[in-house]
């Protein structure tokens, strides 16, 4: 990190301006040297200078530029930001100026990678710099913010100074027998602390759910033999005519997508093609890919005809997702009813009557929805949240080391072996927030921010 980085930092194309970022020893001296205004090696910090970028004594910009000095920048190095013009040709200009005077093009998030490196955030916090750049609605908004100010990472801590104290108790009645007081830590006393933290583990857990839905979304498959209704429901929930919609069957030949939100929420949303025997190769081909997204799905949108009897295809469909979460959509209610709903054995509460073609039963869709991920209880909740896999799998690993230890309390196993898987847990959780990391890891995980963050 001795290295000075440079990088665009807004998005390339045409806009009011562009902002290049500078970090490293040299920032100011590098920056200075292609700026004509007033000595940038003299300012004071947080100042914006105004003044010209200029080569070989010609003007190339007009720009407004933002001195940081360490350790107060968010790399805690010095610092400098360029507001240029915004437009492709001249953002570049100033960054080949910049690097041809010794800067170094900044890898996908190295900006945020030093701040974590210079202790100003940890790991749970840098992530929650990349999950604030790609929050798209207010609810998820307000659960990366969060995440960046370190609310999430005292849920971490919370749990690792306690099991500190417990693993420093055990040392000090190993090493210092003579201290009376301290207090002794048994089988029978380490157990209940123990439990604590599973059960704590087991609550961040439990409500990381919450923090994935806020997150990714409602991943939700329209599913159903042809000619049901499914492109006109996706189309009616997006507001767009993103897929087409005909009276032929077997029209949608592969899988077509689209994006709302209910609460905040984002419902990612696949229209499959219609699930049927069929010698069309293409229909296959289409039919493979809706059984697919039906296993990644989190809810299943499965849709009949009101005016069809229910056949052997549509009860095996209905059997293939009896593992996942569904609601029935009962289209066409305005037609002659001639399907029965008691051979599917439902349960009244999952059965929706829709009529897409009168605009009825899509607020009834969405009110169910809503109820069956409590979008409305969600909403007022305090949102600090685990939400990465990479925590929740670490999370899930110290959970299965806890099982272990309480196994091994049962068991009369010595305190100072299970000390050791103790430590073990401890050191795990220090995975989440940083505290304790792997360069792999690391170059793995800033991979996924944007070059000027």
């Amino acid at each position: 990190m001795e290295d000075t980085i440079c990088a665009i930092a807004t998005s390339s194309g045409v806009g009011a301006i562009s902002i290049i970022r500078i970090s490293g020893s040299d920032s100011i001296y590098i920056a200075n040297k292609i700026f004509k205004g007033k000595d940038l090696t003299k300012v004071s910090t947080h100042t914006i200078n105004y003044g010209h970028i200029v080569e070989n004594g010609k003007i190339i910009d007009e720009v407004l530029v933002t001195v940081m000095k360490s350790p107060n920048s968010f790399t805690t190095e010095d610092v400098v930001e360029i507001n240029c013009h915004g437009g492709i040709a001249t953002t570049n200009k100033v960054l080949e100026l910049l690097l041809t005077n010794g800067c170094r093009l900044a890898e996908k998030g190295e900006f945020t990678k030093r701040a974590y490196l210079n202790n100003r955030i940890d790991l749970q916090e840098a992530e929650s710099v990349m999950d604030l750049v790609n929050a798209n609605t207010e609810i998820q908004r307000k659960m990366a913010i969060n995440g960046l100010v370190g609310k999430v990472s005292n849920l971490i801590n919370n749990l690792r100074s306690y099991l500190v104290e417990v693993i420093s108790n055990i040392n000090v009645n190993m090493d210092y027998p003579e201290y009376d007081d301290v207090e002794v830590i048994t089988n029978k006393v380490l157990k209940p602390k123990i439990k604590k933290v599973k059960e704590e583990i087991e609550k961040i857990l439990k409500e990381s759910e919450n923090g994935k839905i806020i997150k990714n979304g409602i991943n939700i498959a329209i599913i159903g033999k042809p000619n049901v209704g499914k492109s006109s429901l996706l189309n009616a929930l997006i507001e767009e005519d993103k897929a087409i919609v005909t009276n032929i069957a077997g029209t949608t030949r592969d899988v077509v997508e689209g994006v709302t939100t209910i609460k905040g929420i984002p419902l990612n949303i696949i229209d499959t093609a219609g699930i049927r025997e069929t010698a069309d190769l293409i229909e296959q081909m289409g039919i493979k890919k809706s059984k697919e997204a039906i296993d990644k799905a989190d809810l299943v949108l499965f849709m009949l005809n009101n005016n069809e009897k229910i056949d052997k295809e549509i009860e095996k469909l209905f059997d293939s997702i009896q593992e996942k979460k569904y609601l029935i959509l009962v289209n066409k209610s305005d037609l002659e009813t001639k399907i029965d709903l008691n051979k599917l054995n439902l349960k009244k509460d999952i059965i929706i009557k829709m009529s897409l073609l009168n605009n009825l039963g899509l607020d009834n869709l969405k009110e169910k929805i809503i109820e069956l991920y409590d979008l409305n209880e969600l909403e007022k909740q305090d949102l600090i949240y685990l939400t990465n896999a990479r925590s929740i799998s670490i999370l899930k690993n110290c959970l299965e080391k806890i099982e272990d230890v309480l196994n091994g309390i049962e068991n009369e196993v010595p305190i100072d072996m299970l000390e050791l898987d103790i430590k073990s847990i401890w050191e795990d959780l220090g995975l989440i927030n940083g505290t304790t990391y792997e360069d792999e890891l690391l170059d793995e995980m800033f991979k996924r921010f944007c070059l000027g963050k």
